[in-house]
């Protein structure tokens, strides 16, 4: 079958072009990974099991990608009551105690792997695939010798690595969507593939009220919903928004409602009024310790989010340039969450996740109430059940 020696290919043809993965070791602290997150153009840091701040002999050491780090995972600890009294110390904890335990977040895998091993992986949990980076010459693929310095990361012989994401490899089926006609104009819901066990929050409930439900949906890699009384759709507090804010969106979870922190984290720049308002219910919880790191960070870089002021042409498709030059880009809807109805087509809603870098697309009714989700890994099932599929026989 075409489909099946399609998704035989070697996901190797994947990392073309892809940069080689900066590291943090493990044995970081949540502060430097912040100072890591600030300089870098992406959203997510690799943790490695071995020190890359330190120039090792080639052999001396095993390097092994362990998990990934981005500023949900620093907001949700420093939300915690424990940490919430003195977040400076909280920061100096070590990035591998914030990881999330027992979810193979992050695997490594061959470049010789098929693409279908890597939609298996991922349909069990796993984010990124972490791939050594190769390079093509005359039609044939070498390993890359690393000439740079110790931000790079290297195994035994000498090897960089790439990762690729849910969403690369969504992107690289609709690249090739003509193998799978005719399902992909089927309806989402008659592939069956709308989520219904969704995660929602009321738009006057506290913020704070959604901490876990934020957690998982980081994990999960889809959104908690902001609905009204009626059950219809408002907006989203979006792990991939909060990704691009900085450290102190965690006072904005912590004293906003969830239709506060909406504004507050729509396209990371918070209003003013909002920013005073989470202040002065920082001093009414004796929160002290958050309120200056607050100011500080505040004063510093006048947060390292996005303005509206800063945003681009580019916001018709969610994505804005932070004002401080760090070259990072929010993929924050700064309107209205994503959404399709139950008939809208398979190819039409990867369209619509991967123009707007959502992982996850709002399924709803006429009237505007919820009904469910569609994610990457509810996608990529679609195609992995058609490897299995029998060719008609007359």
């Amino acid at each position: 079958m075409a489909v099946r020696t399609f998704l035989n290919r070697n996901v190797s043809d994947l990392c073309v072009g892809k940069p080689a993965l900066k590291p943090l070791s493990a044995a970081a602290t949540v502060s430097e990974a912040l100072a890591l997150l600030n300089k870098s153009n992406e959203p997510h840091v690799s943790v490695w099991s071995c020190d890359h701040s330190k120039n090792v002999l080639e052999g001396e050491c095993e390097c092994r990608c362990v998990g990934k780090i981005c500023m949900v995972d620093v907001i949700c600890f420093l939300c915690k009551n424990e940490n919430s009294d003195n977040p400076s110390k909280a920061l100096e904890t070590s990035v591998s105690q914030i990881l999330p335990k027992g979810n193979l977040i992050v695997r490594h895998l061959a470049p010789n792997s098929s693409l279908l091993e890597a939609i298996d992986y991922i349909l069990e949990g796993t984010q990124n695939l972490v791939i050594p980076v190769q390079n093509y010459i005359g039609g044939k693929s070498r390993k890359t010798q690393s000439k740079s310095s110790s931000l790079s990361c290297k195994h035994r012989d000498g090897v960089e690595y790439c990762w690729l994401t849910q969403e690369d490899v969504v992107r690289f089926l609709l690249n090739f969507i003509g193998v799978f006609s005719p399902i992909t104009t089927s309806s989402i819901e008659s592939l069956n593939i709308i989520d219904c066990n969704v995660m929602t929050i009321r738009y006057h409930e506290p913020a704070m009220s959604a901490l876990d439900s934020l957690t998982l949906a980081h994990v999960e890699q889809t959104s908690v919903a902001v609905v009204d009384d009626l059950d219809r759709l408002i907006g989203e507090i979006s792990p991939s928004t909060l990704a691009y804010c900085d450290e102190t969106a965690a006072a904005a979870v912590m004293t906003l409602s969830a239709g506060d922190l909406l504004a507050y984290i729509d396209c990371g720049g918070p209003p003013e009024d909002l920013v005073e308002l989470v202040k002065v219910i920082l001093q009414e919880k004796k929160l002290g310790a958050l309120l200056e790191l607050m100011d500080e960070e505040l004063s510093l870089s006048s947060s390292s989010s996005c303005s509206v002021s800063s945003c681009s042409s580019d916001d018709e498709l969610g994505v804005c340039r932070n004002n401080n030059g760090s070259g990072r880009y929010s993929s924050a809807r700064r309107a209205e969450a994503i959404t399709c109805y139950p008939n809208s087509s398979l190819v039409a809603v990867m369209i619509q996740a991967l123009a707007h870098r959502a992982s996850s697309v709002w399924v709803m009714h006429e009237d505007n109430t919820l009904i469910g989700c569609v994610t990457f890994k509810g996608i990529l099932k679609v195609f992995r059940s058609l490897a299995n599929a029998r060719p008609i026989t007359r």
